[in-house]
């Protein structure tokens, strides 16, 4: 507590600032509307945002959703092996469903799910523009499940003449992939073809220390094929089809007692996404209106042959199964300057959620059978409303407001405020934001069923939650150089109520219940430096109190201590060398002993992780590049006994055929 208290009245003495950064002269400032709905520079967005370009993940050699977001500050990504298998993310300390995913804006957290998290370790990035990652409550603009944050994969848009951006690769231990992006612009049309392929032999996802590690690998397959296609009948009229399918596949390790490699348990993947809308500027495009209809449909198989050589005599015959349609009718009216008053938009919405789950678990331990399923479908309809504006150049200001109902309980209220105060003599920004959030319990926690006596529990309410937080950005001079050093401080404090756990209410019936609180709280820090043109540095720092409201016990993986080090390196024309460097600390967990079998709750170990990226242009339509990850053999295990793939290499080369 001592260390956490001076490491934030060490802020504005140091006249540190907010994630959003300020971009050095002549440059184009990033702007976002994931933080507000309305096109923001990331500057004067009163909230903690990272956006992560196509550019940066192919200079940094990711290819799959977790490498992508390992380095964002705050938050806390948790593969349960390699890719392919299930992986969680945790934002500023929160619980891995708190975080709203959104693809192109429509939300894709699966609702079959127990606990309708979205599972970060199936996807793959050959068809994403960019991520927006925004931490804080922010359920007063996206509704049920942004407790903790949102992330929004945006897909590519074809501009230009016609062109195919492509990239092969392969490598070792056995592994290949390919992609290629067919887009461009022809008259009224625009248009994006994707198409992907990773194939990996895998990685044993048990640790090596446990005596029944048998170096199993659990390969992978991932599949996906993707359009955007685009018309603008009228200038500023665009009407949009996406179509997005993703298939994956890859086995995984019997997490019985002991833990077990078998290579007979298969998980298939598949999601279809279909969005179709349209989007008009009108009024001298004083108004910006959009109407999108969307459709997600996930389906997961769990199958499990029997083993005879599986201590625990586990097989089973599992499917998850959900359909989502959503409605998004929103609305900008950017106002004329009134006297001081600039840059004022008035933000007004409809969005209204049909989810349905089909769950059926059949699974068996040496012939003792469990069953568990559900069947059922919820409504949300909710109604947003919201402003923005700037006071004297120096002072933006953001307000939004949500009701959103839910069929079963009724009407939940949430908001969000916030504020930037620049000072240019400074070169600093200071900002502050407080929202509140909520996350609707899951279909399975309302009606599910299974065999050993858990019955849902319609009567749960909502999970609620209330943070703030504040911060500054100052921009450093040196080295002959305006924008030499961005340092940027953010504190973080956020309460969850009614959370919704487990409980065994007799030998004979479990339950969920709304009976725990969690307090968080945390610093989130950034250093990023532009000494030359040939050299840049960026390092994070995040510090997160995540504690059990009623016995002050710490939060299952939540390390206190984890930080990055990125730097890109240039030292000749057309080479990239761009190391990474990911240190997670020590954290409570579900320990598993050396013999593979449960050892209560405790700490684990923390993992330091070191990956590489070489690349070298040769022409402007060609490049080839090397990656390297986990250089050092890193045997860390995000989930105690499952570790990280081990060391592995990828050689390959990406370019554009055609403009």
């Amino acid at each position: 507590m001592r260390r956490l208290s001076c490491t934030i009245l060490c802020a504005p003495i140091l006249g540190l600032c907010a994630q959003a950064q300020t971009v050095p002269s002549g440059t184009v400032p990033i702007q976002t509307v994931t933080a507000s709905y309305v096109p923001t520079p990331l500057a004067d967005t009163p909230a903690s945002v990272t956006v992560i370009t196509a550019a940066e993940m192919r200079r940094r050699g990711d290819t799959t959703l977790t490498q992508a977001l390992s380095a964002v500050p705050g938050l806390n990504v948790v593969p349960s092996g390699g890719p392919g298998s299930a992986a969680s993310v945790f934002v500023q300390g929160g619980n891995s469903e708190d975080v709203l995913v959104l693809l192109d804006g429509v939300p894709v957290n699966d609702p079959s799910v127990s606990n309708g998290l979205f599972n970060f370790g199936v996807d793959g990035l050959a068809d994403i523009a960019r991520i927006v990652v925004v931490r804080g409550p922010m359920s007063g603009l996206y509704g049920s499940g942004a407790i903790g944050g949102v992330i929004n994969m945006i897909t590519r848009r074809g501009t230009g003449a016609p062109h195919v951006d492509y990239d092969i690769a392969g490598g070792f231990p056995g592994q290949g992939q390919g992609s290629a992006t067919l887009s461009g612009r022809s008259g009224a049309f625009d248009y994006a073809i994707t198409g992907s392929l990773i194939e990996q032999a895998g990685f044993d996802s048990l640790a090596r220390r446990l005596s029944v590690y048998r170096a199993v690998r659990n390969p992978f397959r991932y599949k996906l094929g993707s359009l955007n296609l685009g018309y603008t009948p009228v200038a500023g009229t665009r009407v949009s089809l996406i179509v997005r399918a993703r298939q994956t596949g890859s086995t995984y390790p019997d997490l019985g007692y002991p833990a077990f490699d078998d290579p007979y348990e298969n998980n298939y993947d598949s999601q279809v996404f279909i969005r179709f809308g349209v989007k008009s500027h009108l009024l001298d495009r004083h108004l910006i209106t959009s109407l999108y209809v969307s459709h997600v449909q996930d389906d997961r198989r769990y199958l499990a042959l029997l083993d005879p050589a599986d201590p625990n005599g586990f097989a089973g015959n599992s499917s998850y199964a959900s359909d989502r349609t959503v409605i998004q009718f929103n609305n900008v009216l950017r106002l004329q300057p009134l006297g001081a008053l600039r840059d004022a938009a008035l933000v007004a919405g409809f969005e209204q959620d049909r989810d349905t789950a089909n769950q059926n678990v059949n699974e068996s331990f040496f012939g003792s059978p469990y069953l568990s399923s559900v069947n059922a479908s919820q409504r949300i309809t909710a109604f947003h409303a919201g402003a923005q504006g700037t006071l004297f150049h120096d002072l933006s200001l953001m307000t939004a407001l949500r009701d959103d109902g839910v069929s079963g309980y009724g009407n939940v209220m949430t908001g969000r405020i916030g504020a930037v105060l620049a000072i240019p003599a400074l070169s600093t920004r200071f900002k502050a934001s407080y929202g509140t959030g909520f996350l609707a319990p899951s279909l399975y926690d309302l009606h599910g069923v299974d065999s050993y006596g858990y019955r849902g529990n319609p009567a749960l309410r909502p999970e609620r939650s209330a943070g703030y937080q504040f911060g500054a950005t100052t921009t450093l001079a040196g080295f002959g150089r305006n924008g030499f050093a961005t340092i940027s401080v953010d504190y973080f404090h956020n309460n969850i109520n009614n959370l919704i756990e487990y409980v065994q209410i007799s030998p004979v019936f479990s339950t969920e219940q709304n009976v725990a609180v969690a307090h968080i709280r945390g610093v989130e820090t950034e250093i990023d430096l532009h000494p030359a043109a040939w050299f840049a540095a960026k390092f994070s720092y995040t510090r997160t109190i995540a504690r059990d409201g009623a016995t002050g016990a710490e939060l299952l993986r939540r390390p206190e201590n984890a930080g990055s080090a990125l730097l890109d390196i240039r030292p000749i024309p057309r080479l990239n060398i761009d190391p990474e460097l990911r240190y997670i600390g020590r954290f409570s967990d579900y320990l598993t002993n050396n013999s593979g079998y449960p050892a209560g709750i405790g700490l684990a170990k923390s993992g330091t992780i070191a990956d590489l990226t070489v690349s070298f242009r040769i022409s402007p339509a060609l490049t080839v590049f090397a990656t390297g990850r986990n250089l050092f053999n890193s045997p860390f295990e995000p989930v105690n006994g499952l570790q990280i793939p081990g060391q592995n290499f990828l050689f390959g080369i990406s370019g554009r055929i055609g403009v």
